[in-house]
């Protein structure tokens, strides 16, 4: 059963334009539309969110969903709100990172369905590693004017940039090649849409064109708006730089605090455009989380939504565990149950000073604060802070007649210091 495709993305605030008729057309029948994913990584991340939630609504009102890897276009570089071309990839490397993406998007998109709107992964490379320039240019070229090309929002920026670098030949052409994708998808897979941000329309409606004057059809383009923060900071960006949805590149903990830590204006348009959750229970999430909202209701249903949709719910389970562990009132056991890279993570920045595991026997707590470790800046500061009782080795209280020991370690590894409630110091024993 078909269900409106275009209604379900407005009232998620998944609608920037819809190209007339796109609507129309899509409840006629099963329609085939693609989304185009750059390569250059072996990771999505979170940026990519979006049109994979356009694809993956696309699929469960009923459509067919094409996940176009770039593999052409990743050697050319899409100028469309970048400043400067990108580094050019290599087949092996472009092929690798395809096989990591499939596995990314066979989260979101049913790959192995035998149904009619199963979905189906394409690699532009494919079709144009045989393309020689001048078929390019005699059999596409020829139908779309420069004037048309100089028209489009993401040319005319970057010829009149500020920086003065103009753009090149190669990444002038590049709505050629992303237009003939969608021509190309349109004459063999009777692909009619092609779905991607505010920033693509450009380049998706070069291809409508194609369509238009080379198969004498007609193509529709469908965009969302690009995600941005209340507080004007970029989306998708943490300290460390990109989010990614490889564990090995964000771990999941990261992952899920970045999603916790979402004003209460963001996560109630992030929980609309990235879950699956319907209009009833997102309503019944945001309010009560205005009941209450230093409880972070909403933050946090938002954050295990996706923590489980890109890793899993055993995931989802360590990451709130560890997200609780620091104010547990049997920290000293559930830390022990941390894997170390979530252990580091969780205590990520916070400084640490190596002890040799034989110097460990013989390591007072004067020492472990300050003579060895230089925490605290002298011996008399450490001996005050034990006096005053302002010290713990893993969350419990100590005095300076302690002796650390093996007993002590975290992972076989580490111990954790606190002076009062802000000073935390890690020793990391190897």
């Amino acid at each position: 059963m078909i269900k409106n495709f275009v209604k379900e993305l407005e009232w998620r605030g998944m609608v920037h334009q819809t190209m007339p008729g796109a609507e129309e057309h899509l409840m006629q029948s099963i329609r085939s539309a693609y989304v185009g994913f750059d390569p250059t990584a072996d990771s999505l991340h979170i940026g990519n969110l979006v049109p994979i939630m356009l694809l993956a609504h696309y699929q469960r009102c009923g459509h067919k969903p094409f996940a176009l890897v770039g593999g052409a276009t990743g050697m050319i570089g899409d100028p469309s709100g970048k400043s400067s071309e990108r580094n050019l990839l290599d087949e092996k490397t472009l092929r690798h990172n395809q096989e990591a993406i499939k596995k990314q998007l066979a989260h979101f998109l049913n790959f192995e369905s035998d149904e009619a709107n199963s979905a189906v992964l394409v690699n532009n490379y494919d079709w144009m590693k045989d393309f020689s320039f001048l078929e390019f240019i005699r059999d596409v070229g020829k139908h779309i004017t420069v004037n048309y090309m100089m028209a489009k929002d993401s040319v005319k920026n970057r010829i009149s940039s500020e920086s003065g670098d103009g753009m090149s030949f190669t990444e002038f052409t590049y709505q050629l090649v992303q237009g003939y994708d969608f021509l190309h998808l349109y004459k063999a897979n009777n692909c009619t849409i092609q779905m991607g941000g505010s920033d693509q329309w450009g380049n998706i409606t070069t291809g409508t064109e194609l369509i238009r004057r080379i198969a004498n059809g007609k193509g529709f383009a469908i965009t969302c708006p690009l995600i941005t923060k209340s507080d004007g900071s970029k989306f998708g960006k943490s300290e460390g730089g990109n989010v990614w949805l490889d564990a090995n590149r964000t771990s999941p903990y990261k992952f899920y605090q970045y999603w916790l830590n979402s004003s209460d204006e963001d996560a109630e348009k992030y929980i609309k455009i990235f879950t699956f959750l319907n209009k009833e229970e997102i309503d019944s999430v945001v309010a009560e989380h205005k009941e209450a909202p230093h409880l972070r209701v909403l933050q946090k249903r938002l954050a295990e939504e996706l923590v489980i949709l890109v890793h899993s719910k055993e995931d989802v389970n360590n990451a709130i565990k560890a997200s609780n562990i620091l104010f547990s009132k049997s920290f000293k056991e559930e830390i022990k149950t941390l894997d170390e890279k979530t252990f580091l993570d969780v205590f990520e920045g916070v400084p640490q000073a190596e002890v040799r595991k034989d110097e460990l026997s013989q390591l007072d707590m004067i020492g472990a604060l300050a003579a060895k470790t230089n925490f605290l800046g002298s011996n008399s500061e450490a001996r005050r802070a034990l006096k005053e009782n302002a010290v713990s080795v893993n969350k419990e209280k100590v005095k300076e007649d302690y002796q650390l020991s093996t007993e002590d370690l975290i992972n076989d590894t580490y111990i954790i210091l606190n002076k009062g409630k802000r000073n935390t110091y890690i020793i990391k024993v190897v």
